[in-house]
């Protein structure tokens, strides 16, 4: 019975795990891309070209996961972090 009431727990869930919001960016040159996974903040990035997307990572503002992911990747033309985009103004702060 309490085997039943876990599994049934874990497909309520399932959904909302399914569901979290992934990171984004597009870096300002492709060529900065890394080859393979990269670990930033618990984020697992991969790239392929110029986008990059990740899932995972600290919960912390969307604008210092950006300045740390300009640090490894060079600077980019778009960043979102958890589903939460930069303004035009927070990306150039982010790429200064």
């Amino acid at each position: 019975m309490r085997a039943l009431l876990i599994a049934a727990a874990l497909l309520v869930a399932a959904p909302a795990i399914a569901q979290a919001p992934t990171s984004s960016a597009v870096l300002a040159d492709a060529a900065k891309a890394p080859a393979g996974r990269t670990i930033i903040d618990g984020a697992a990035w991969r790239c392929e070209g110029a986008a990059c997307s990740a899932t995972g990572g600290a919960n912390q503002p969307a604008p210092r996961a950006c300045r740390r992911v300009v640090a490894r990747f060079g600077q980019v033309s778009s960043f979102s972090y958890k589903g939460v985009a930069l303004t035009a103004e927070q990306l150039t702060a982010c790429n200064a």
